[in-house]
């Protein structure tokens, strides 16, 4: 594609916000104690880019008690733990200082809701700069790794898919970029780069180098 972009999309949890850490933590702890065991790694590779009603299914097939209402249990403690405790993606707010100074246009699409989006992107100062083009799978039809978040806010600021770049750290997130026909850059920085590699268009695994892979600087 031509560089620079005429949009850039994010995801959120672990692009945005470093909170993957935070809640694949409390994912651990939380299933642990209603019977399964997984490794942290083992959380990354069965639940990251996914959706918590997909954790739930996911969870019990593997033998987990959950309550009925668990999901809505996990989202309770996991907004309480991420309001404590999230923080930006180290270089993130710099990032987004260049797409302004470029008059880039930029937004965020998550899997997650838009009560999640509240609370991580307020505890780290990012909600008015995503004012507007915020994005949830609760927006559209299918989640990730179905393409219609991506379409969605592509269509609503007006710019062809083919003009727009995808951040994305997950492959669920990655092959979504990819079905809506944008070019997808994998953030490796959490991400085992074999599971992001053949997915993605490139990989970095530093928001500082995000900029000249987005044709804001020379690299």
């Amino acid at each position: 594609m031509t560089l620079p972009p005429d949009l850039v999309l994010f995801d959120c949890d672990g692009v945005l916000v470093d909170s993957e850490r935070i809640t694949n933590a409390l994912l651990v702890e939380n299933l642990a104690a209603r019977g399964l065991q997984v490794a942290p790694d083992r959380v990354i590779d069965l639940f990251v880019g996914g959706t918590i009603a997909g954790v739930a299914k996911t969870a019990r097939s593997f033998g987990a008690t959950l309550e009925e209402n668990w999901v809505d249990l996990i989202y309770a403690e996991m907004f309480e733990r991420l309001a404590q405790e999230a923080t930006p993606v180290p270089g993130v707010p710099s990032l987004l200082d260049a797409l302004d100074a470029a008059g880039i246009p930029y937004g965020v699409c998550s899997n997650g809701p838009h009560a999640k989006m509240d609370v991580t992107l307020a505890r780290c100062g990012l909600t008015q700069r995503f004012a507007g083009r915020i994005y949830s799978r609760e927006d559209v039809p299918n989640p990730k790794p179905a393409p219609d978040v991506y379409l969605k806010a592509a269509a609503d600021a007006g710019i062809a898919p083919a003009n727009c770049v995808v951040v994305e750290d997950s492959p669920n997130g990655a092959r979504a970029g990819k079905a809506a026909g944008m070019h997808t850059l994998g953030f490796i920085a959490d991400t085992a780069a074999e599971h992001l590699t053949p997915i993605c268009d490139a990989v970095f695994d530093d928001m500082r180098a995000l900029p000249g892979l987005l044709g804001l600087t020379s690299k």
